[in-house]
């Protein structure tokens, strides 16, 4: 059997525990053993081994039998003994109900005769407290005051509860019988309330907090704690103001008293409130009075700097005060306290911040203009204005003398960059000061003085003059300046979009001004660009003139069809040359002048014009051999110079202008 167990491993694998047993056996194994394979005498020894086996596990079995007999036993031995604790805790529990419904009974005997010993002990508290003020009161009567407590200073807190006491009671009193004694308690209360008055000021005066405290709950019931409150405020104002800035001074004095007061007082809010409400009506009302009265007529710029300035230091100063606890609805409170100082200015805002931008606006232009030593013209309107405009566009006919500008385009970006900063400032105040209600219309009034002076006064009569100085397309040598309106117009009204969307969006974006401003600019948009179309469409025909100028000048007929054909030198003819010089100048000129899809527009109108000027001009001579191969070089020179406009009208229009030349010909 030793052997046996002795062949279990764990953990357990029948397979390897089979190979052992043979390997242990004599004849079993028949690799590299000295005996000769004998399945007898291993079937004999599996036959025992079963055998082994089996009487092991009967050992085994009859021992688990025993073991679970056992814990059986232990389980009910076990389960006996906690039911037993469970009649023990049920035993303990009664005891404690039983324990706690007497404490409970001795407690309610115990308030009750608490009770009874208060409703005993109260009566004759309040007969003993009644006697006294008997006694007290029979002083005044008397007129001789002998109490220790009212002739000894240092027991003033009681003298004061008395005769807090005794003047209530004294009120109650008819006054025929008791007028001499009611006035001399009311003397003594007078009294009694300016020495602890006194005494709260003194002990301020010394940083004395507990003992503020102690005089302070003795004033709460007299008629002279509002007064006591007031000289705390007082007080604590005296030498606060010493800096330049008095918003930081008042934020600062309100800080120190807010950490005190609640040391004091047992309303530290209300006091707190009272100390912001005395800050705000007399010394910040009088401050921003002062500042604002003596610009408010002589000089509108200062006065809305000055006031957009001290209406925000205030808000900011409100701001700040808001974190201290003031009451319930301290937002209204601040308020209204900020709107009592400014509202008589802010009443009438809009009409000086629209009065002054005006002058402002008007100012500027009017300054730009006298620097160049321009008088404004005033430009014709009217139907006729609009027909001689009208032939003016369809036939180019000069219909009245053109204005000579010498090169001025009268757009100044240092101008509009002012007219710009003006009106950024005008709108930072107008969000600052108007009211919720009245803040898109007044941003919408600021935005048309801004039309007006910048769009209509400046970029539209500068339009309007380049317009006027487009000399008729047959003019010879004519300086073409509208391009240079046409850039700087361009560079000014992103500017004015920038503001646009920076500056008067977010004033009324969610209200109906909106539409009407966008619709304003919409217009504006287009009227500009319409004139801008009309002034770059007759610059572009007086570039074709010019070329057709350059061409009747330099092309003669005998560069076609040349006397000697077999003396040509020339690559291509001088009238070729000069015109791609000019084509190539207005071409960088109309590149530097615009932006975005405006270049590729303008210049495949140039390039379409140009096409149709050469190959027109080319039509009117008749060629020898030699000069259509000279004719062929020119037009390969226009493909060339058509190629510096980059668009995709070239490709095919020089194409074109070949084709069709050679076909003629």
């Amino acid at each position: 059997m030793a052997t046996t167990a002795e062949l279990f491993e764990e953990p357990f694998v029948a397979d390897e525990y089979i190979e052992r047993l043979v390997w242990r056996t004599p004849g079993g194994g028949s690799r590299g053993g000295s005996e000769a394979f004998d399945p007898k005498r291993l079937l004999e020894e599996f036959v025992n081994h079963i055998q082994e086996l089996q009487i092991m596990d009967e050992r085994i079995q009859r021992k688990v039998e025993k073991l679970e007999q056992q814990c059986q036993k232990e389980a009910k031995e076990f389960a006996k003994k906690v039911q037993e604790l469970q009649k023990s805790n049920q035993v303990a529990f009664q005891h404690f109900q039983e324990l706690d419904e007497h404490i409970s009974y001795v407690a309610t005997k115990v308030c009750h005769l608490g009770d009874q010993l208060e409703g005993v002990n109260t009566p004759r508290q309040r007969a003993v407290e009644a006697q006294k003020l008997m006694k007290y009161f029979n002083e005044f009567l008397d007129g001789e005051l002998k109490s220790d407590v009212f002739t000894n200073s240092e027991k003033i807190k009681e003298a004061a509860d008395i005769i807090q006491k005794l003047h209530l009671i004294a009120q109650e009193l008819p006054f025929d019988r008791f007028s001499d004694v009611k006035s001399k308690i009311a003397s003594k209360y007078h009294d009694l309330e300016c020495q602890l008055i006194q005494e709260f000021t003194s002990a301020q005066k010394k940083g004395e907090i507990s003992r503020m405290r102690e005089v302070a709950a003795v004033l709460l019931h007299f008629k002279g704690y509002s007064h006591c409150v007031d000289v705390y405020i007082k007080q604590c104002q005296e030498g606060a103001y010493m800096r330049n800035d008095i918003f930081e001074d008042a934020a600062i004095l309100c800080q120190r008293v807010n950490k005190q007061v609640g040391d004091i007082f047992s309303n530290p809010e209300t006091v707190l409130a009272k100390l912001i409400q005395n800050v705000f009506e007399i010394k910040l009302q009088s401050f921003v009075k002062d500042q604002l009265e003596e610009c408010r007529k002589s000089d509108a710029e200062q006065y809305l700097k000055n006031l957009y300035d001290l209406y925000t230091r205030t808000t900011n100063l409100s701001s700040k005060l808001m974190e201290f606890n003031l009451g319930t609805d301290k937002q209204t409170f601040l308020s209204k306290l900020i709107k009592s100082i400014f509202i008589s200015y802010l009443e009438n805002y809009i009409e000086v911040e629209t009065g002054y931008l005006k002058s402002r606006s008007a100012m500027i232009l009017q300054r730009y203009y006298d620097s160049k030593n321009h008088q404004k013209r005033s430009i014709g309107t009217g139907g006729i204005q609009d027909l001689k405009e009208r032939i003016r566009q369809r036939t180019n006919l000069p219909l009245g003398p053109s204005i000579d500008t010498h090169g001025e385009t009268f757009l100044s970006q240092e101008v509009v960059v002012n007219l710009l900063q003006e009106t950024k400032q005008a709108f930072e105040r107008c969000h600052r000061l108007s009211d919720p209600s009245d803040l898109p219309r007044n941003a919408f009034r600021i935005f048309t003085i801004l039309v007006e002076f910048l769009c209509i006064e400046h970029i539209d009569y500068a339009l309007e003059t380049g317009l006027a100085g487009i000399p008729s397309s047959d003019s010879r040598n004519a300086n073409l300046y509208f391009l240079d309106v046409v850039h700087q117009a361009n560079t000014i009204f992103h500017l004015f979009d920038k503001q646009f969307n920076d500056h008067l969006m977010p004033l009324i974006s969610s209200s109906p001004k909106l539409s009407e401003c966008l619709q304003k600019k919409k217009e504006i948009i287009e009227q500009m660009e319409m004139k801008l179309d009309t002034g770059i469409d007759r610059t572009l025909n007086c570039m074709i003139g010019q070329m057709k100028h350059i061409l009747a000048a330099e092309q003669k007929k005998t560069d076609f069809k040349p006397e000697d054909e077999n003396n040509v030198l020339i690559q291509y003819t001088n009238a070729c040359v000069k015109v791609c010089a000019y084509v190539r100048k207005q071409v960088e000129k109309i590149k530097n002048s615009m932006d975005g899809k405006n270049v590729d527009t303008v210049l495949m109108e140039f390039g379409v014009r140009f096409h149709r000027l050469i190959y027109e001009h080319l039509q009117q001579y008749s060629y020898s051999c030699m000069g259509g191969m000279l004719a062929i070089c020119d037009v390969a020179e226009y493909r060339k110079c058509a190629k510096d406009f980059k668009v995709c009208i070239h490709k095919y229009q020089t194409c074109k202008l070949a084709h069709e030349h050679m076909s003629d010909h």
